[in-house]
């Protein structure tokens, strides 16, 4: 276990924060370990009840790619991430579900950050008007399980929650009929 020595504010922006921490190892060496600090998000698997997927299709700056997504989003401050994922679902793809179903959370990248992922799967969807956000362009996507499952298996989706998302789906989806 490493003991904090330090901990040094670097940046706090809209999405994600910044920060810098001494550290002493088990060794009793010191290290420096940079720490992104975000709030937490969702990922929703939208499933129509012909089995069909709804993703996102978008572009994303990071890494200078459209990428085809589970619709996901950022947790505002003190928000439940079930209301999270109702609230991103809707905002994203349009679609209202009727049943909202926690699946699984899990750290995105704990090399370097704290974010959690919550995982849920959205069934019983009614399409009532998509709100994104004015920053996001956003095209939707259905696709059938199976062929997603491809996708991922295939590389051809290169987003972790998606994938993750996907093959979660496809260990408990016998469990959902």
């Amino acid at each position: 276990m490493e003991k904090t020595l330090e901990s040094k504010s670097i940046y706090k922006g809209r999405v994600i924060s910044l920060r810098l921490d001494s550290v002493q190892l088990d060794s009793g060496k010191k290290a420096y370990r940079e720490i992104v600090e975000h709030p937490g998000a969702v990922g929703i698997i939208p499933l129509k009840g012909n089995g069909d997927l709804i993703l996102v299709k978008q572009y994303r700056k990071a890494v200078e790619e459209y990428l085809l997504e589970l619709p996901a989003g950022k947790l505002e401050a003190g928000e439940d991430p079930g209301e999270c994922a109702a609230r991103e679902l809707k905002e994203e793809t349009g679609y209202r579900a009727r049943n909202i179903r926690y699946v699984s959370s899990f750290y995105t990248s704990p090399g370097f950050s704290n974010e959690v992922m919550h995982v849920f799967i959205a069934t019983g969807l009614e399409y009532d008007e998509k709100k994104p956000d004015e920053d996001e362009i956003i095209k939707i996507i259905e696709i059938n399980h199976e062929e997603a499952l491809d996708m991922a298996l295939n590389g051809k989706l290169r987003d972790a929650k998606t994938i993750t998302g996907i093959l979660l789906l496809s260990m408990i989806k016998n469990d959902m009929t």
